[in-house]
């Protein structure tokens, strides 16, 4: 009876759910931190429906319930940039994120020719590290975000395409 979560390209009607999800997820970060003045929270409707007609952005679906999201676009080196992955509270630990972030990954590499990703996150957030770290991902650096909050940057070169030999 239960159902399975799927992963699809986010459309426009997605926006408002992805919204409210975003709102919901990043809580917890806020939270952490003590700074509810954080970019996915203070992001607003209207920018979300910019990112979702212009970047490569993923949801999870459970039924018709968006459950998870993360967005992807190139920047000006050429490298895929990840970013405001997020998995409804209720489903995470569940590898609804990785299976997000594999998405935006192969989309990166497959249809904007990405071949390094790259994504930040909170210096606090030990689950996201070890997701990130899990996927591949390695640290580069540091830096403050314009809210104050310090962030880890990470890296990982895109994988080769796998080539299929026949005999």
């Amino acid at each position: 009876m239960g159902m399975s979560v799927t992963i699809s390209a986010a459309s426009a009607q997605d926006v408002e759910q992805i919204f409210r999800l975003q709102y919901l997820c990043f809580q917890s970060e806020a939270e952490l931190y003590g700074n509810y003045r954080i970019d996915p929270l203070t992001q607003t409707l209207s920018s979300v429906r910019e990112e979702v007609a212009t970047d490569l952005v993923f949801v999870a679906r459970l039924g018709d319930e968006i459950v998870g999201s993360v967005r992807g676009a190139i920047d000006e080196e050429g490298a895929g940039r990840i970013g405001k992955l997020c998995v409804h509270p209720r489903l995470q630990g569940h590898g609804l994120g990785t299976r997000l972030l594999r998405a935006a990954e192969s989309a990166l590499a497959g249809e904007r020719a990405a071949t390094r990703f790259r994504l930040h996150t909170g210096e606090r957030s030990e689950g996201n590290l070890r997701l990130y770290r899990k996927a591949g991902y390695a640290r580069v650096g540091d830096t403050t975000g314009e809210d104050g909050v310090r962030l880890i940057l990470l890296e990982k070169e895109a994988a080769a395409p796998e080539f299929v030999a026949s005999a």
